[in-house]
């Protein structure tokens, strides 16, 4: 065999190997847990099928940004801070929990890019 072929033979498939496991990372999202993000998302944005298709496509560019388990820590600190009481300021005041909404802020700004202002043109 050539040597050429198959050193091209492996690289696309290390190619195809990492292609594939970047689509398995965007697909950790439990159906469940997309679809109570688009119910609310439709909730605050209107029973519509735009907001639909937007809401959809947000949870979708969240799960490509961020790991399901990141998505779920940041919002379970969102929920804490809701709170009241010396619990809920801990959840206020540390700068790790912080550092955990801000990447989820990051994913739903990218989130809004992709699939909110697209449309607008």
């Amino acid at each position: 065999m050539n040597r050429a072929w198959v050193k091209g033979a492996l690289a696309a498939g290390a190619l195809l190997a990492g292609a594939l496991a970047a689509a398995a990372d965007d697909n950790d999202y439990p159906t469940d847990a997309r679809a109570d993000y688009v119910f609310g998302c439709m909730a605050a944005n209107g029973q519509t099928r735009d907001a639909l298709q937007k809401c959809s496509c947000s949870i979708d560019a969240i799960a490509a940004v961020l790991p399901y388990e990141r998505y779920v820590q940041a919002s379970t600190i969102l929920s804490m801070r809701q709170g009241i009481g010396q619990r809920a300021n801990e959840f206020r005041s540390t700068k790790l929990f912080d550092d955990k909404v801000a990447e989820l802020r990051r994913a739903q700004a990218e989130a809004e890019i992709r699939c909110y202002r697209a449309s607008v043109n």
